[in-house]
Order: structure tokens, then C-alpha cells, then sequence
């Protein structure tokens, strides 16, 4: 099994972020699904249960504002990760995504944190999420188990959204 789950975020617009952001941002976001991949390729292939999980966003599918880079680097993971499917399949080797909704993780406090307003800043964060709330991070975990698991088996190429409904649902 591998979880490809180390990433940076990036805010602003094309505009604001310049080539060296973007490079750093790709290098982390995308090559380095790309690298960890393939060096654990030689051992994935040796096992009868071997997949991948790539750790996408929710930005990968929607828009949101001052998040360009970001976007396009998890975008670019959701589009590789369908594409590695496509070709480990015959190698028996799954690749399925988990595409998270904003997650509170130490990343998101440093954000509030940062904020002039903080409850303000947490307003608008859970404000973006269907649901109410922000993503848990044992929710992400549990879903990256589900496709580690044998109960799924028969999913390659997925990408499952935890995102408490900002993907699909409008209300």
C-alpha cells in the first residue's frame, strides 16, 4: 500500500503567484505522487493486494477563489492518478483517489490563526461545506482505508470525495 498524502497549499491567483511558487507547489503536490510512486513500484508489483492512494482536494473539481495553484496541482493529481490506473491495471495494482473538502488539519488552525478575524475566518471556512462543518481528518483516514481494503477490490481509477458536499451538493 501506498498513500500519497504530503502536499503544500498555495493561495492567490495566477496573477500573484509567481513561476518559483509554482514550480514548488507541482514539485510537491504532483512530482512528488510521481516519485514516491515509482520507486515503490518494483515492490507493489510483487504483491497479490497492492494499490495506491493518492490524496487529491476537493479544488482539484471545483472552483475556488485565490486558489489557482493549488487547484491545478490537485487537479493534476486527480488526472494522473485515473491514468496510473489505467496503466497498472494489468499489473494488478489498484489506484483510487480520496479528494477531500476543507479539513481540519494543523494547516487550516495556521490559517485561522493568521486571520484578523479568526471566528470570522472559521465562519467562512465551514460556511463552503454542505454539511455544516469541517472535514475531519479520521474521515479522510477511514476512506483511504475503505480502498486499502478488501472490500474494495473492484475500484480502480476512483476518486472518492469527502468534501461534506461541496463537490455535488448546493444548498
Amino acid at each position: 500500500i501506498v498513500v500519497n498524502c504530503a502536499g503544500v497549499g498555495a493561495e492567490e491567483t495566477v496573477v500573484n503567484n509567481d513561476d518559483d511558487e509554482w514550480h514548488r507547489v507541482l514539485d510537491v503536490n504532483l512530482l512528488g505522487v510521481v516519485r514516491v510512486s515509482r520507486a515503490a513500484l518494483p515492490y507493489l508489483e510483487s504483491s497479490a493486494t497492492a494499490c495506491i492512494v493518492n490524496i487529491t482536494s476537493v479544488a482539484a473539481t471545483v472552483g475556488l477563489r485565490e486558489r489557482a495553484l493549488y487547484s491545478a496541482s490537485k487537479g493534476a493529481v486527480d488526472a494522473l492518478t485515473r491514468a496510473m490506473a489505467a496503466d497498472l491495471l494489468g499489473k494488478s495494482i489498484r489506484v483510487n483517489a480520496v479528494a477531500p473538502g476543507t479539513v481540519d488539519t494543523p494547516w487550516i488552525q495556521r490559517v485561522l490563526d493568521s486571520a484578523s478575524d479568526r471566528d470570522a475566518a472559521l465562519r467562512n471556512l465551514t460556511a463552503r461545506q454542505p454539511h455544516g462543518r469541517l472535514v475531519a481528518a479520521d474521515e479522510i483516514a477511514h476512506a483511504v482505508a475503505y480502498l486499502v481494503g478488501p472490500g474494495a477490490g473492484s475500484t480502480t481509477g476512483a476518486t472518492l470525495a469527502v468534501d461534506g458536499g461541496m463537490s455535488a451538493v448546493r444548498v
